[in-house]
């Protein structure tokens, strides 16, 4: 990594030293996270009903089985992945365990506090409040052995996906066909706080194994030096994403109501979608990296945006929820009771598209996101976060 002529916090990137692969991922699978949300959001306007067109069934059967639970577990490795990065910085800056662990559990309780504010004022399924958990509660996962690391890891994956399959079955059993549709911004904000008890530790559970991943993964630069890890890289791609649709699928038809299946079908089914999206999820972070390993630094202007989307995935993420409300909410536009399923993903991809947009404006500008910037002032302090913005400035102006 480059060095730069002005101290950043202890344990932080500044803009220079950012490798391409995790920004490129996190840019582009921010377009899953938004095609999935508005897909869910369009789903619960419609009280849950099957598609109503052929193309609206092509749409819903391709988004489940590319899509949905296979983004949040890609950003869940690179959470993991990110950490381990900040654990191995402080050690080599010569801070001890205890002082890199605090450091952590600190950025994890910020991160638990924007994600309930997030998840009261913009949307149900909130991650970062479950990121925040995670940090807190996993934090000694950073200094444990691989073998260890892997077996937890394989205990999560098994039983995380589990008791998601089977409280899932169970909640969908019970509200079929009751879905409302909230009116009220007041009424909205109230349902969001008491489904929150219930979303949180469904997607805790189903998160920690792929965090696991992501800190093994970042132990060997798996993302950050993409061309010294190719064969594994190629391997997780070649095997992941095919493993990872053609696992999604059954589930996928189900859901669009093409095959009617029945209650062992959905858990059977339910089950297999979950616990291969992981696969699918390491599989588009694995040819992301390959893709970033042949671009190298020959950045054209597309791949040079997505990374700004990725560096700035927070705030990114947060827009996202902005304009669900915005287009969504029975008390804004309500569009989503006004168009069919396959214009509300496009629409999805529309608004992942003008955040890439807005996040290469501030690349240029040489302005962090917002949320971000905000995240690293209350973990490191103002005067270090000072420092790593003035050592970012050149590197986001070039």
């Amino acid at each position: 990594m480059p060095p730069t002529s002005v101290a950043a916090p202890r344990g932080a990137v500044t803009a220079a030293e950012r490798s391409l692969a995790p920004d490129l991922a996190r840019g582009v699978m921010l377009l899953v996270i938004a095609v999935v949300h508005a897909h869910i959001l369009h789903g619960l306007a419609h009280g849950g009903a099957a598609p109503s067109s052929a193309v609206d069934t092509v749409t819903s059967v391709a988004v489940l089985a590319l899509g949905e639970g296979r983004g949040y577990p890609m950003f869940a490795a690179l959470f993991g992945y990110g950490l381990a990065s900040v654990h191995a910085r402080r050690a080599a800056q010569g801070d001890s365990w205890p002082t890199a662990r605090s450091l952590i559990r600190r950025r994890g309780r910020w991160l638990f506090v924007f994600g309930i504010l997030h998840t009261l004022l913009l949307f149900f399924g909130d991650i970062l409040a479950v990121y925040g958990l995670i940090a807190m509660m996993f934090a000694g996962m950073l200094v444990r052995g691989d073998r260890r690391l892997l077996a937890w890891g394989a205990v999560w994956a098994v039983a995380g996906t589990g008791v998601y399959t089977l409280v899932n079955n169970l909640l969908v059993a019970d509200v079929e066909g009751e879905t409302q549709v909230l009116a009220h911004p007041l009424t909205d904000i109230a349902t969001r706080a008491m489904t929150w008890p219930a979303m949180a530790p469904l997607l805790l559970v189903t998160s920690v194994f792929p965090f696991l991943v992501g800190v093994w993964a970042a132990r060997r630069g798996v993302l950050t030096a993409p061309e010294r890890n190719r064969a594994l890289l190629v391997r997780t791609a070649a095997i992941g994403i095919p493993v990872g649709v053609v696992g999604g699928l059954p589930y996928a038809l189900i859901s669009a109501g093409v095959w009617a299946g029945g209650p062992g079908a959905a858990a059977a089914t339910g089950w297999a979608f979950m616990l291969t999206g992981y696969a699918g999820g390491f599989g588009y972070a694995a040819l992301i990296a390959l893709v970033a390993a042949r671009v190298g630094e020959r950045r054209g202007p597309v791949v040079t945006a997505l990374a700004a989307c990725g560096e700035r995935s927070m705030t990114s993420y947060l827009l996202q929820s902005v304009a669900w409300i915005v287009l969504f909410a029975p008390y804004m536009l309500d569009l989503a009771v006004r168009v069919n399923g396959t214009a509300a993903v496009a629409m999805g991809a529309g608004v992942w598209a003008a955040t890439v947009v807005l996040a290469d404006v501030l690349r240029r500008a040489g302005i962090r996101g917002p949320a971000e910037s905000a995240l690293r002032r209350l973990t490191y302090g103002p005067r270090h976060t000072a420092r790593g913005a003035a050592a970012g400035r050149p590197a986001a102006r070039r």
